[in-house]
């Protein structure tokens, strides 16, 4: 649920916040007052794209903050599957947006405005106009009818894109593997070639990392050799030797220790740094003795190096990708010495994968037209209530075996006629803004039990209504926000009359500047908007009267 609203330097808003309730939540206020910059703000805060002419005039950013409790456990594991962090139940998304450039942060870790488009698709719907005009779509139409035949077609339909995407790369094997007999003896021969120049070398997995080793040891040896010599004469007990100097210093404190107890812990301290020098002479001189450049040695390793060098540079960057490359050149000998075995193997491979995907779309097809019965009727009875009266709503499911995919072989179509004797035709032949706006409401008011979002957002849900139909509208609306949160602006008062949580936008002129600010309204106060929303400017008796019984009416609804 989308628990706050921060929003500071956008637009019009200087700085101001939000805090939503449970149910439906209505958005009211004057034309022009700025409903559309709260919408637009949480389209921001979601990933949409940020103009830096949004940044409020004299202000270096803006930013705008939402505020999610998550507590369904598909949502939970949604976000946790993005890697996303979540703080005790609660997601907190930040959009900063500059002149040059826009930081977002989820729960204060800096993400991609890509992340936030995903996460957006986990927490909330939002419908608007250009949501509305989706409905047009064949793509869409079938989106919807899927997400209504619910989990069994769901797992159908990942089958199918598992045996869809085999069967596809087997028909790109077959594709790419038409060669004529002299194009695959050339293949053959130089396959061939390749897995003896491998094999002769006898590779041994690693062994480029130990002999890079060895050759840099031996082609510095006489570096090694000469700061070896030069560290065993500083640390020894030469004149000049740290020994030396360390055994001075013990004789010096050793003939005073006897006055003094406390010279008697240093004195501990240098015999155990004698000590310690001891062993390190000791094992640098056994180093040094065995220090020896065996110039036939080096000889054989470089040979061995240039030789994996030569190989890497040909077949791969390590021994391991060397060795796996000559495995699939054997592979590539063993096809074409039997050329016609593996390409009738393949087509058996490829048909069968065909059959299985096919039997599948079958299978998905039936539920598809089983649940847009279903659906159809539903749609019809939700239609009447919205004063769509004796509507006819149809899905028609066409399949073509031609056509096949990973989402199945069929094309899903809506159809409606409006008017009684009128044939019902495609959504794009009849419907207007209004009437696509009222059917993705009564689809949404069907989808809702099914749907895991819990946060809808209705932006110009009353385009083209008024009187009966925005009521019932308005009913439906009030029926749909008891499941889940609805948050809608609206210009009308049948719409507005069923807030469960009642906002006024208003505008205002503070210092010679224009600004929007945003409030929750009260009972007696959502009663006066209503009444605004009425009569207009001049609230009259009459018109606080019919706000009242409108409220009183939107109660007994719920």
């Amino acid at each position: 649920m989308l628990q706050s609203l921060h929003v500071k330097n956008l637009a019009l808003i200087d700085e101001t916040e939000v805090t939503f309730g449970g149910g439906l939540n209505i958005l009211t206020g004057e034309t022009g007052a700025g409903k559309s910059i709260i919408i637009g703000s949480i389209n921001l805060a979601l990933g949409a794209k940020a103009d830096k002419e949004m940044i409020r005039s004299g202000a270096e950013y803006a930013l705008v903050e939402l505020v999610f409790t998550v507590d369904d456990p598909a949502q939970i594991k949604a976000i946790q599957d993005m890697e996303l962090p979540l703080e005790e139940g609660q997601l907190i998304l930040q959009r900063k947006i500059m002149e040059n450039r826009s930081q977002c942060k989820v729960c204060g870790e800096t993400v991609t405005a890509k992340q936030l488009r995903q996460l957006s698709e986990i927490l909330i719907d939002i419908h608007g106009q250009h949501e509305h005009q989706s409905l047009l779509k064949e793509t869409k139409q079938l989106e919807i009818l899927d997400a209504y035949a619910g989990s069994g077609l769901t797992e159908k339909k990942e089958r199918l894109r598992a045996v869809f995407r085999q069967y596809r790369d087997k028909c790109r094997e077959l594709s790419e593997n038409e060669t004529d007999e002299e194009t695959r003896k050339k293949e053959c021969s130089l396959a061939e070639f390749e897995c003896r120049e491998i094999g002769e070398a006898a590779l041994v997995p690693g062994e480029d990392a130990e002999v890079e080793r060895a050759y840099q040891r031996m082609n510095n040896a006489r570096k090694i050799e000469e700061a070896a010599l030069n560290a065993h004469a500083l640390c020894g007990y030469e004149s000049t030797g740290a020994g030396s100097v360390i055994a001075r210093a013990i004789k010096e404190i050793r003939a005073v220790s006897a006055y003094d107890e406390t010279l008697k812990e240093y004195e501990k301290q240098l015999l155990d740094i004698d000590s310690l020098l001891n062993d390190y002479n000791r094992g640098m001189a056994e180093y040094l003795s065995g220090l020896e450049f065996d110039a036939g040695q080096f000889e054989q390793t470089e040979t061995r190096l240039n030789l994996l060098n030569r190989l890497k540079s040909k077949y791969g960057n390590t021994v391991e990708e060397i060795l796996a490359y000559r495995d699939r050149a054997l592979e590539t000998i063993e096809k074409y010495q039997d050329y016609d075995a593996y390409r009738a193997a393949l087509e058996e491979e490829t048909a069968a994968l065909k059959r299985e995907a096919l039997a599948l779309c079958v299978e998905i097809s039936g539920l598809r037209k089983e649940n847009a019965q279903t659906l159809s009727e539903n749609m019809r009875e939700a239609l009447s209530d919205l004063n769509f009266e004796q509507a006819v709503f149809e899905i028609r499911v066409d399949a073509d075996e031609e056509k096949i995919s990973e989402n199945g072989f069929d094309g899903v179509h809506f159809l409606i006629s409006t008017n009684p004797g009128e044939p019902a035709r495609e959504l794009s032949q009849v419907a207007s803004g209004g009437e696509l706006s009222r059917i993705m409401l009564a689809l949404k008011t069907h989808l809702a039990d099914k749907d895991e979002i819990e946060t809808l957002i209705f932006d110009e849900i009353d385009t083209g209504i008024s009187g009966r139909t925005a009521w019932k509208v308005s009913e439906k609306m009030g029926i749909l926000g008891k499941g889940h949160q609805l948050i809608c602006i609206t210009h009308l008062p049948q719409i507005a009359a069923m807030a469960d949580t009642h906002f006024v936008i208003e505008k205002q002129v503070e210092d010679n500047r224009s600004t929007t600010r945003i409030r929750e309204l009260g009972q007696e106060e959502s009663v006066d908007e209503l009444a605004r929303m009425l009569g207009g400017d001049v609230i009259t008796k009459s018109a606080l009267k019919n706000a009242e019984e409108m409220k009183e009416l939107a109660a007994k609804t719920k």
